[in-house]
């Protein structure tokens, strides 16, 4: 197990925050009923069963320092100490789950932000206190481990963890240099904190006027929703005047986002990589040709987005396409799905999965495990948090009663599951799954979901609703986060390169990629140098390296999906074996075992492949219209 494996849990919650204002939704709620709201009780009863649990923590901190020097005394007493970091473990993982739970549900309330520094504290205490844990592993050596495992049966549970620390060695430090990077960890966290802070509490938005006299308020919840509106001249007031207010935090934004690349950039030097990127990838032993692939492959393939976006100008009926024309609605639907009918669909969709399967999600989604609709204070967007093991995941959303929101709450239900299936299958080590599998779980569901819609479809505008949803998750999870991957591939370079950034610069490195991507130079899409301050509205680019997996796994989940949907003999086996399998191996390999290899082309090649499919059926749609 890696360092950064060891923090994996903690990061996972981290990372799912982070991705909250990626699909935020800012309707205020039709109820407000305690059913549509999570129970955190689940996790912790009150005040005083919280910090009950964070002195048991405190208690078994205290005991890991008796391990300290022992782990060579026996195989029983390396399996008691490991015994006993597993369960802190996942003690402070459920610590840190309410306090991320909490602070979710009402941003202004101090408490939740009190909850999160003290888990931030905890969890920190946790990572010093296990810093002695590889060096003595690793002083051990295979040899002795082996000899270990051979005589203690009951130690076989860690062999998979102990030859991934083993495989670590190059990268680990010695038991000093492991506590003070442990020291570091609270002080260099702070960007993402800042960064979260000030997006979501602190900057003061403007206020617009639409031309039907509506005022809005554009924070990041509005931008989304009014982004897509049917008026091109309000489209593009939100976007000017939404871009326009994070342009006067260029500077600041620039500050955080640099600091957190060269904090990067620091432990990725201090471990001996290469690069940013070599760490970041050997934290899930991923090949560098997976990264290195989707690139190639997404830049190869562009002409089939500039196709997309050449349809898209057709059906809205604008010769000059520009950037606030992609969220449009390609067919005006007035279709609403409320919540209970969302629910029906995501349960029939998911069908081919097995009795089994949709037996536990719906057990599941009619528990009080997901907090539902938007409010004041409420973090936008939508994550699933599964790291509290002994009780169960948590789902975050901001439903809106559209179709988008549907398929929001599939995906994220498709994670939860997810967990449910690696929690049940696997100890509290192995259940935690990396970020490379998880989204295939997610993503598969939402394919499953447009195939079932389309086969329920009346007519040929319902057709066009989910097929035109379809093509833009496609455009927004593969193409969209490959032109992010690239990105921070490009300023986390220039970091480990030793040379500056600021917000300016930054900018001017994500203009360039945005206008390629988007076929400037080709006359397909206009591109205003305003909306390159897009890259200060992503919250994902706090933790490095992260969003190429949304494009990794859409890939993987087209494929399948398919061979779920074709029957194909020993698919649905393979992809649920993959599902519960969580974190007991390498996942580059978890996903290569169940029949895709994300370090070749095919992957990326059928993706494209099926893209250009669903274009054909919209054209042969619109033709049939004659137009």
């Amino acid at each position: 197990m890696t360092p950064s494996a060891l923090k994996r849990p903690l990061l996972f919650s981290l990372l799912a925050l982070g991705l909250s204002s990626a699909f935020a939704a800012p309707d205020p709620a039709p109820t407000d009923r305690q059913a549509d709201r999570w129970d955190l009780t689940a996790l912790y009863a009150s005040d005083a069963a919280f910090d009950a649990d964070a002195k048991k923590l405190s208690s078994q901190l205290q005991q890991l320092g008796a391990c300290k020097g022992q782990l060579a005394a026996s195989p029983a007493r390396l399996k008691s100490c490991l015994d006993l970091v597993a369960e802190a473990r996942k003690r402070v993982n459920t610590l840190t789950t309410y306090a991320a739970q909490y602070y979710d549900q009402d941003t202004g309330d101090s408490k939740g932000n009190q909850l999160n520094q003290r888990a931030a504290l905890l969890g920190n205490d946790f990572t010093q206190a296990t810093t002695f844990l590889q060096p003595e592993i690793l002083a051990l050596g295979a040899k002795r481990i082996d000899a270990m495992l051979a005589k203690d049966q009951g130690l076989q549970l860690y062999r998979f963890q102990l030859s991934n620390m083993l495989r670590s060695a190059p990268h680990t430090l010695d038991a000093a240099g492991e506590q003070l990077v442990a020291q570091f960890g609270l002080a260099t966290s702070s960007a993402a904190s800042v960064y979260r802070t000030l997006a979501n509490a602190e900057i003061p938005w403007p206020t617009v006027t639409l031309s039907n006299g509506t005022q809005v308020r554009l924070d990041q919840a509005a931008y989304t929703k009014y982004r897509g509106d049917d008026q091109r001249a309000d489209r593009k007031l939100v976007f000017d005047a939404f871009f326009g207010k994070w342009k006067e935090y260029e500077r600041t934004f620039g500050e955080t986002l640099y600091g957190q690349l060269k904090t990067d950039a620091a432990y990725a030097k201090v471990r001996h990589y290469t690069d940013s990127q070599s760490a970041a990838l050997d934290a899930d032993h991923l090949p560098p040709a997976v990264y290195q692939t989707l690139i190639a492959q997404t830049n190869a393939n562009l002409p089939t987005l500039h196709r997309y976006f050449k349809l898209r100008a057709r059906m809205l009926g604008v010769k000059d396409l520009a950037y606030y024309d992609i969220y449009a609605p390609l067919l005006k639907s007035e279709r609403s799905f409320p919540l209970a009918e969302g629910k029906q669909m995501m349960l029939a969709s998911v069908a081919p999965l097995g009795p089994d399967y949709v037996k536990a999600l719906t057990a599941a989604v009619d528990a009080r495990w997901m907090d539902v609709y938007p409010r004041p204070r409420k973090v936008a967007g939508a994550y699933m948090n599964g790291d509290a093991y002994d009780v169960h995941p948590f789902v975050l959303l901001n439903y809106t009663d559209n179709y988008e929101a549907v398929s929001t709450l599939t995906h994220e239900w498709g994670h939860a599951m997810h967990s449910v299936l690696a929690n049940k299958a696997q100890p509290s080590i192995y259940a935690p799954y990396s970020i490379f599998v998880a989204e295939i779980a997610s993503t598969t569901n939402e394919a499953l979901l447009l195939d079932a819609r389309l086969k329920q479809a009346r007519d040929d505008d319902e057709r066009l609703l989910y097929l035109g949803a379809a093509l833009e998750n496609l455009r927004g999870t593969f193409f969209r986060q490959a032109m992010f991957a690239e990105f921070e591939a490009a300023i986390h370079g220039k970091v480990d390169k030793g040379e500056s950034l600021t917000g300016e610069e930054i900018t001017a490195i994500y203009a360039g990629i945005l206008k390629r991507y988007h076929g400037e130079a080709q006359g397909v899409m206009t591109i205003d140098p305003a909306y390159a301050l897009e890259w200060a509205y992503v919250p994902h680019f706090y933790h490095g390296f992260y969003v190429f997996q949304y494009a990794t796994s859409i890939a993987a989940a087209q494929d399948f999906a398919q061979r779920i949907l074709d029957k194909e003999p020993g698919a649905l086996a393979a992809y649920l074996k993959m599902l519960g399998a969580g974190g007991s191996a390498y996942p580059y390999e978890l996903v290569k075992a169940a029949g895709v290899d994300l370090a070749s082309p095919k992957p990326y090649q059928a993706l494209v492949a099926r893209m250009n499919g669903i274009m054909d059926q919209i054209e042969a749609i619109e033709a049939k219209r004659g137009k």
